[in-house]
């Protein structure tokens, strides 16, 4: 049964993982501090991150960004070092726990294979990570306006490094603006962009930091070490995609809401043409939106997406032909590559499909426990609706990630006897995050589905509500475009 393999996650932490987690700690607390004067301790720390990564091949750039840093000369070099060896720790720490969940589900993941004649591949792992990518990035398109604004966003994370999130005011933070701005413009730096942009939210909401008692020092260190790790030479996927053909069978949704944002991503099993060995694959689709819509309401942004949000709601595959897929399993989603297929019952794949497809491998930037998200499939087991007993040992439900966007509810969740769910890590313990259950409500079998409602509501008490609430999309969109025409 696999609620007793995954009972195997939850002894003591990979051997090492820990020391390395510390390290981490110790970077970011000399982080929050700034970088302009070390202290006896953040010295201390930045000293003993190198000397954990000496025998790297990044070690000796690491040990000479320590040295210069601690003599008063940040460079953007020696931050990119810096931030590679930092990456280098976590993808460590991320492999040793992905290794024993595969081991403990019996998976067989597929194996990382770096693209040749791709310098910013090798520039960008953790392994060669940013260390030795800086000097490459100053030359590499530097007078080009792609150039321009990647050292644009360096500059603002030097000064961010340079002063540390206790100097952090709204002064430094607007600094960042016009960057952004122009940065949204490249659709190929756009990813960048809307990260930065989220940690410059962040940090103006936060401003001035000196003021807070406590500050989320490890959560704006991975934003700035993936910014810093993207802005050496830009957008980076770990090589070319292939496109792919065949059957797509979906196990769950993934629905993230945020104030200005609201972003699917779909877990599902790829049976490709031709008969090859099933995948899992992710795909995602997002809008931009505010903070009034909420809810189901989301859903109504994504309509430019009809076969997806149909296969959600219905349940059912989806035929892609040639649709690319980025070698670390996530699908370019291309609507008119795509068109609604049979019936498929998500527990059915599950129950059928999902030991037997190969995971994808993980690409150098996603080297990091928190993105560790693997879709499993448990049944007949107890819950007491925080918790699910896996023969003897519990596993912690992750409740906080169900969506306001669809009908999954923690009662739903206590009752349920089967689920399909993503496997996570964060905070230093495993965790379910539920994205469908079957449960038995007043004796009747009853399935809730994250995606349920990406048609709209189902439950008539909701769809009532909504209906009340009228149209918020249209309205919005009706206002903006008078604003525009005016």
């Amino acid at each position: 049964m696999l609620d007793v393999q995954l009972s195997g996650l939850l002894g003591d932490a990979p051997a090492g993982a820990g020391e390395a987690l510390d390290l981490v700690a110790g970077f970011d607390d000399a982080l929050t501090l700034g970088l302009a004067r070390l202290g006896e301790e953040p010295a201390a720390a930045l000293a003993a991150l190198a000397g954990a990564l000496a025998g790297t091949p990044i070690g000796e750039r690491v040990g000479e960004a320590v040295e210069k840093v601690a003599a008063g000369s940040v460079a953007d070099e020696h931050l990119a070092a810096l931030a590679g060896g930092r990456a280098a720790l976590f993808g460590a720490v991320h492999d040793a726990l992905l290794a024993r969940l595969d081991a403990a589900l019996g998976r067989t993941r597929a194996a990382w294979a770096p693209a040749e004649a791709k310098p910013e591949a090798a520039a960008s792992s953790a392994g060669s990570s940013s260390a030795g990518s800086s000097s490459a990035a100053s030359s590499a398109g530097s007078s080009s306006p792609a150039g321009n604004l990647l050292a644009g966003c360096r500059v603002w994370l030097r000064e961010l490094a340079i002063v540390g999130w206790r100097g952090v005011d709204h002064d430094l933070v607007s600094a960042a603006d016009q960057t952004i701005e122009a940065l949204l413009a490249v659709p190929e730096l756009r990813g960048l962009a809307v990260l930065l942009d989220g940690l410059a939210t962040e940090l103006r909401a936060s401003s001035p930091v000196a003021t807070m008692d406590r500050l989320p020092a490890r959560r704006w260190a991975d934003l700035w070490t993936r910014a810093m790790l993207l802005s050496q030479q830009g957008p980076w996927h770990g090589g070319g995609a292939e496109q792919v053909s065949g059957r797509l069978l979906i196990l769950g949704a993934d629905v993230h809401e945020h104030a200005t944002v609201v972003r699917v991503q779909i877990h599902a099993v790829l049976e490709p043409a031709g008969g090859a060995p099933a995948r899992l694959v992710r795909t995602s689709i997002a809008a931009a939106k505010v903070d009034t819509i909420v809810g189901p309401t989301v859903w109504k942004l994504l309509r430019d997406q009809p076969v997806l949000l149909s296969a959600l709601a219905q349940h059912r595959s989806v035929e892609i032909t040639d649709m690319p897929l980025l070698p670390g399993g996530d699908l370019v989603w291309e609507n008119h590559r795509a068109r609604a297929g049979e019936d498929a019952d998500p527990f059915a794949t599950a129950r059928l499909q999902l030991a037997a497809a190969t995971p994808p491998a993980v690409t150098p930037l996603d080297r990091h426990p928190v993105r560790i998200a693997e879709p499993v499939f448990v049944e007949g087991y107890k819950t007491d609706g925080q918790t699910i007993d896996l023969g003897g040992s519990k596993l912690a439900l992750d409740l906080d990630r169900l969506p306001s966007a669809g009908p999954l509810t923690p009662a739903l969740v206590k009752a349920s006897t089967a689920c399909i769910g993503l496997v996570r890590w964060d905070g230093g313990q495993w965790s379910l995050q539920p994205l469908a259950v079957q449960a038995s409500v007043k004796k009747q079998p009853v399935a809730a589905h994250n995606g349920d409602w990406a048609l709209g509501p189902t439950d008539p008490k909701v769809a009532k509500a909504e209906s009340k609430n009228g149209d918020v999309v249209a309205v919005l969109r009706e206002r903006a475009g008078r604003l525009l025409r005016k």
